[in-house]
């Protein structure tokens, strides 16, 4: 890694952060608080970041987005599972990751991340890989917010080769899954990790498609459900569903624990956490409602363009 290409995606990654913060600032009218944050010399990880978080806005009820820039002198394990030759290599990542948690339920959650992860074994040239994309996660499904979610993906992913989305489309079905729950998260979107095909270049080309294409793939859903009627019943839902966010995020998911297992700042790493959410023993939807039709319906793999 060389200071020209380590200040190219920091430049990048931070004006994403910025263009993101401020689309949703304009939609919700409450402002992000910002939070620039440190890791102290003399621990265990080094580095800096900005966590800008909304809470209580109109439409969103918790959005955070964070900006990360971080080093350390060992990968954790959760960064080593495909590249074992690495493994205690000193390391330098930075990365984009939100979650927006909308208030109304018929409005899906959201996820994105993009990052880059450098590490070096001794007596070895550095290695650089990349990783991303987006997910959407309904609490009430409507099949043309599926359509135009995933079509922003593959359209994001299209320079790339037309292998890219079907790969990354696949990818995405089989990680964001609840393995415990024999249970989709949501109706997926577009994950890769470990990219390194094409060089450098390739790899940060690719990331910044597809947080370019993230407010396109989400604000026009967000339009379209923001004003839409409901009551107890869907917000029970809501945040009994929001139950299985909180379980693959603590679970299962690789980035939290990335950010766990290298002493990382907690506060910043559980922006994703929903304010509210609740669960139930052995709950099931009635058959014919629009609760059985998101499992029947949204919550399996299926090809949505």
């Amino acid at each position: 890694m060389t200071t020209t290409t380590v200040d190219a995606v920091r430049g990048y990654l931070q004006g994403l952060q910025t263009r993101i913060t401020t689309a949703i600032e304009a939609i919700d009218g409450t402002p992000f608080l910002e939070d620039a944050w440190s890791k102290a010399p003399g621990e265990a990880l080094q580095g800096s970041g900005i966590t800008r978080i909304l809470e209580g806005g109109l439409v969103f009820e918790r959005a955070g987005c964070g900006f990360s820039h971080v080093s350390g002198p060992r990968l954790p394990p959760s960064a080593t599972q495909h590249r074992p030759e690495l493994a205690g290599a000193p390391f330098e990542a930075m990365g984009v990751s939100l979650v927006f948690h909308p208030r109304n339920p018929y409005v899906p959650t959201v996820h994105m991340n993009v990052r880059m992860i450098a590490a070096t074994a001794p007596g070895q040239a550095p290695v650089c890989w990349f990783g991303g994309g987006m997910d959407l996660t309904p609490y009430y499904g409507f099949e043309e917010d599926a359509v135009h979610f995933h079509t922003a993906c593959q359209t994001a992913l299209a320079p790339f080769g037309a292998d890219k989305y079907p790969r990354f489309k696949t990818w995405c079905d089989e990680y964001f899954y609840l393995k415990h729950r024999n249970e989709q998260r949501g109706i997926g979107g577009v994950f890769f990790d470990d990219f390194a095909e094409g060089g450098f270049d390739s790899g940060f080309a690719m990331i910044s498609s597809v947080g370019n294409a993230f407010l396109d793939a989400y604000l026009p859903i967000v339009a379209r459900r923001r004003e839409a009627a409901y009551g107890e019943r869907e917000r029970d839902f809501q945040l009994y569903r929001r139950g299985r966010y909180v379980e693959f995020n603590l679970v299962w998911d690789r980035g939290t624990h990335f950010g766990l297992q290298s002493g990382g700042r907690s506060e910043s790493i559980l922006l994703s956490m929903p304010p509210l959410v609740s669960w139930s023993y052995n709950r099931t939807a009635e058959p014919g409602t629009p609760e059985d039709a998101l499992y029947r319906r949204f919550l399996v793999r299926k090809d949505w363009v």
